[in-house]
């Protein structure tokens, strides 16, 4: 029986008609970049905004915008498209346009229909921290960082004009700006708070300033004017008086259910660092209260803490035999530790700056540490003695890694580049130059032939050990990548990100260079080597998606009927069953 291409489509539309959308529940697969096939997390929540028919839900989040059911909770829809965290979200009254502002100094306006991009509103000189659309939908409000408010004209995305008079916090280490803006529910008023601590109201048709409003100490992050446009609340953080301090604690959570499992307290500021001892029964924990903690994984309890270092402590490494532990501190100095009795054994001095990072040798011979004095030291762990000093950073080393066969040094540095060292010479055998930020997370693969660099420039990056070159860029985190780690099959990577999530990504070494030509086929939407009904599913499932997305099979930025009929058009010419008739 000869299959054609109407009977496919009328298949697919049974399917989609009649089978619930899985794919909406699935949201670690929404919007993901070239390359990844998972993300773990959301991103963290800066706004949420109903609908005005109260069905659905809009969240600005550090990755995008998420779309929610607002009566199941079901997350429908990942918007992507700023290139930073996206601070703010507003909806226009018909519920039919969505306006959000974000970090990248852009406004955007999307088809809530679609999640599809509508324009982008360009004018502001730095972060955009509050939007609002007017009662009738045709005006945009702003507030940025820049310190103006702006109002722009909704069907057409151009500015209409810039408020100013906001100033800079007196605090200077306040990031300054325009917090907060708000529509009277008439149009007619625009009322904005700023970290410089005023409320201020403006004529929305002539853009005046009608009055300032003082009288906060610090700045004023929320405003809403009541119904009858009589009355501004406005809500600062002079009414907290301070930041409420963290709990400080550990966690520890099963893995495969996600149940959590014990609550470790003890800790009297930030924990910044952890370690798992090499039998997975003890867990090393590094705070800003200058003490290290061991703890029992099975119980919870304490085991005993490690006191000694004059400054806060960076990192914690467990030695292979699990006997020892490293701890790098900020009082310029690595520290050894017995583990079994939590007694102090020995001090490594000779870094003149706060020391960031530590690491064990693969046969615990050797310990490497990296510094902000911007050199990367060798030591012998039974004496303590210094072995070497690598130097060549011009700032400060942020991560250091032995290879899998010890043979090697990688680092990452504040001066945006990655170094290989030789460990017996001591010399530099390649430097990794392409970052343009901070890289302060490196990674080996298990194999030894490859390195991963997680970078502040908001990519990670991957690099040939024998020669140094670089192989392959991943980008799709909206902020700081700030950690990275190989699997055990050297063919997964996961990194984290300052923008709340984990991306997992796919690695082939066979195709990993960027000079390599890619041989899979843009229709074989989920890359099993062949171009199948599998494949014109996905693209249905993901039908209305925006954004990166491996169903976009044309690359307009959507995927649509387009797509399903180019993959159509390949079953097509690989089925002798498949016809037009």
């Amino acid at each position: 029986m000869k299959i054609t291409l109407f009977s496919i489509f009328v298949l697919l539309l049974a399917m989609f008609t009649v089978v619930p959308n899985t794919s909406a529940q699935n949201y670690t697969t929404f919007g993901l970049p070239e390359g990844a096939k998972a993300r773990l997390g959301k991103g963290k929540i800066n706004e949420v905004t109903y609908s005005p028919d109260g069905t659905r839900l809009a969240v600005a989040s550090s990755i995008g915008i998420w779309i929610y059911d607002a009566q199941t909770g079901e997350a429908l829809e990942l918007i992507r498209g700023h290139t930073k965290s996206v601070n703010s979200v507003s909806l226009s009254p018909d519920g039919s346009t969505i306006a959000s502002g974000g970090e990248d100094s852009d406004i955007r306006l999307w088809d809530a229909s679609t999640g599809s991009h509508l324009r982008t509103l360009t004018g502001h000189r730095d972060k955009v921290f509050s939007v609002s659309l007017s009662p009738d939908g045709s005006t945009i409000a702003s507030g940025s960082a820049d310190n103006t408010v702006r109002l722009w004209d909704a069907n057409t995305g151009s500015e209409i004009r810039t408020l100013t008079g906001h100033t800079k916090s007196s605090r200077n280490f306040i990031k300054p700006g325009v917090l907060s803006v708000s529509f009277s529910s008439d149009g007619s008023t625009i009322a904005s708070g700023s970290e410089d601590g005023t409320l201020r109201l403006w004529d929305a048709d002539t853009g005046s300033e009608i009055r300032t409003l003082t009288g906060h100490t610090a700045g004023v992050a929320s405003v809403s004017l009541s119904p009858d446009g009589r009355t501004v609340a406005s809500g600062s953080g002079d009414r907290i008086g301070r930041w409420m301090a963290g709990d400080y604690s550990v966690r520890l959570w099963n893995a495969n259910t996600g149940s959590h499992l014990h609550t470790l307290r003890g800790h009297r500021d930030k924990v910044n660092s952890l370690s798992f001892s090499p039998d997975g029964t003890t867990l090393a924990s590094g705070s800003y209260d200058d003490t290290a903690r061991l703890w029992d994984v099975n119980t919870g309890g304490p085991l005993r803490t490690l006191r000694g270092h004059a400054d806060w402590i960076r990192d914690v490494s467990f030695s292979p035999d699990g006997t020892l532990i490293a701890t790098a501190s900020g009082d310029n100095t690595v520290r050894l530790w017995d583990v079994n009795t939590g007694s102090h054994l020995r001090t490594l001095t000779g870094h003149t700056h706060w020391v960031r990072s530590a690491a064990f040798s693969p046969d615990g011979m050797t310990i490497v540490s990296g510094s902000y004095d911007r050199t990367v030291r060798l030591w012998d762990a039974n004496t303590g003695s210094e072995i070497r000093t690598l130097t060549g950073h011009t700032a400060g080393a942020a991560s250091v890694l032995f290879s899998p066969d010890g043979t090697l040094i990688l680092s990452g540095s504040y001066d945006s580049t990655a170094r290989l060292w030789d460990v017996n010479t001591g010399s530099e055998l390649h430097t990794l130059t392409g970052h343009e930020g901070a890289i302060v997370g490196v990674s080996f693969s298990p194999d030894g032939t490859t390195v991963a660099t997680a970078s502040w420039d908001g990519t990670v990056r991957l690099w040939d050990v024998n020669t140094g070159s670089e192989l392959r860029t991943l980008t799709g985190h909206a902020a700081e990548v700030n950690s990275v780690s190989f699997g055990p099959d050297s063919n997964t990577l996961a990194s984290g990100s300052y923008d709340g999530t984990v991306l997992l990504w796919e690695l082939n070494p066979s195709t990993m260079s960027d000079t390599t030509e890619p041989t899979r086929r843009k229709e074989d939407v989920t890359g099993d080597g062949i171009v199948n009904i599998q494949d014109l599913v996905s693209v249905a499932s993901n039908l209305g998606q925006s954004g990166s997305n491996p169903a976009d099979i044309n690359g307009d930025g959507i995927v649509n009927i387009q797509d399903l009929v180019l993959v159509a058009g390949v079953l097509k010419e690989n089925s002798p069953l498949l016809g037009d008739d």
